[in-house]
């Protein structure tokens, strides 16, 4: 009989849950950590615990703080989306530390991670991890259905390209709670190296809703297909715009403005076209550009130093964009944390360092104190 309810109540969870994600909400707290404040998740971790970042007199106050169970609707607060999966978590740890360590109020920022339902690694798991490394960090971890997007994915260039968390931005105004109603949208190998409410406080003027870093000196063409080019119909769809390319990786998004045009749908519809008549190579990219291209608010390019992944095919170095930066993207193909673990790092892999927690990154740093110290110590007996 017990077990009989058990599986009721897991169907019962299953209809009366949101269709797209379920929450897991985390507030402000302390958890027990063991090894000296290093937390351990396995393969997962240890990483580090973060410095503790507080907000100065000048920020301000948040008036739910004590209440946390509504305190994302504050309207002090700064909200950022991101995902969270056990592939790409040491890049999300390392952007939410570069993001509190220079934030002007980093306690009025307050992230909303998206976590896959089947990840190897449970989203309570990732959950517990995120509160042990960064303990007093308002968030909350929605638990992304991915059999919501699975059936409108088509094959990519690069089999990350279609991993079913890449299109949870496509679903932020289902899945965030609807008191939320602007955030910004940071992919998970970014590295924020200035104010994040610099970026926050973007206007989005007149019905626009997402702003970021466009790139019209790209050829936009070269993002779709001849099946799309040589549509009698489909090129028509963005006559009348002038479209620029831009990347999805940051993007400040009016959730009240995409909820109101059905831009979920929207996306759809060029997904689902996509299975029929294959019109691009990439991802998730392309149907935002073909909803939004042309009508973004454009954003400094600081705001998104993307590409310095490297190549798709080829994963080579690359330099930084002419002009001042605020955020840098490892987007493309080479990760930082896989660089510098096998020793091959680009010159600006290490730009990105310093915000890694992972533990074993900092105990190859004392074993190297400790060889420099050595070597000291030899020169000096002689």
């Amino acid at each position: 009989m017990q077990s009989n309810a058990v599986v009721l109540a897991a169907v019962l969870c299953l209809f009366l849950l949101p269709p797209f994600a379920v929450g897991i909400r985390t507030g402000p707290g302390r958890i027990t950590t063991v090894n000296g404040g290093i937390n351990t998740f396995s393969k997962l971790g240890p990483f580090m615990e973060a410095p503790e970042y507080r907000n100065g007199k000048e920020c301000a106050s948040l008036v739910n703080r004590e209440n946390f169970v509504s305190s994302s609707n504050d309207p002090s607060l700064v909200h950022i989306a991101m995902t969270l999966d056990s592939e790409y978590l040491r890049g999300s740890i390392a952007a939410v530390h570069s993001v509190l360590r220079h934030a002007s109020c980093p306690e009025n920022v307050f992230f909303h991670f998206i976590a896959a339902e089947f990840d190897s690694a449970s989203p309570r798991v990732l959950s517990q991890l995120v509160r042990s490394t960064f303990p007093s960090l308002s968030f909350k971890v929605y638990i992304f259905r991915e059999d919501t997007v699975i059936n409108l994915i088509s094959s990519s260039i690069r089999q990350a390209l279609e991993n079913p968390l890449n299109y949870a931005r496509n679903y932020l105004g289902d899945i965030l709670d609807r008191s939320v109603d602007r955030v910004i949208y940071l992919d998970s190998d970014v590295i924020v190296v200035d104010d994040i409410t610099k970026l926050w406080n973007t206007s989005l003027t007149g019905t626009r809703v997402i702003g970021a870093p466009e790139y019209c000196h790209a050829n936009f063409t070269h993002y779709f297909t001849s099946n799309f080019w040589s549509d009698p119909v489909l090129p028509g769809q963005i006559s009348g715009r002038t479209p620029c390319y831009f990347n999805t990786g940051v993007m400040v998004m009016d959730m009240v403005r995409w909820r109101e045009g059905s831009y979920r749908e929207k996306l759809e519809k060029w997904m689902q076209l996509q299975k029929k008549m294959r019109i691009y190579d990439l991802g998730s990219l392309p149907p935002f550009l073909l909803v939004f291209g042309g009508d973004v608010e454009a954003i400094d390019h600081r705001w998104n130093q993307h590409g310095l992944g490297g190549d798709n095919i080829r994963g080579s170095c690359r330099s930084l964009h002419p002009g001042p930066v605020s955020l840098l993207h490892w987007s493309g193909k080479g990760k930082p944390w896989v660089r510098l673990d096998e020793k091959r790092a680009c010159p600006l892999d290490h730009l990105w360092e310093p915000y890694d927690l992972y533990k074993h990154k900092i105990e190859r740093v004392k074993d190297q104190a400790l060889l420099w110290f050595a070597s000291l110590s030899e020169l000096a007996d002689d």
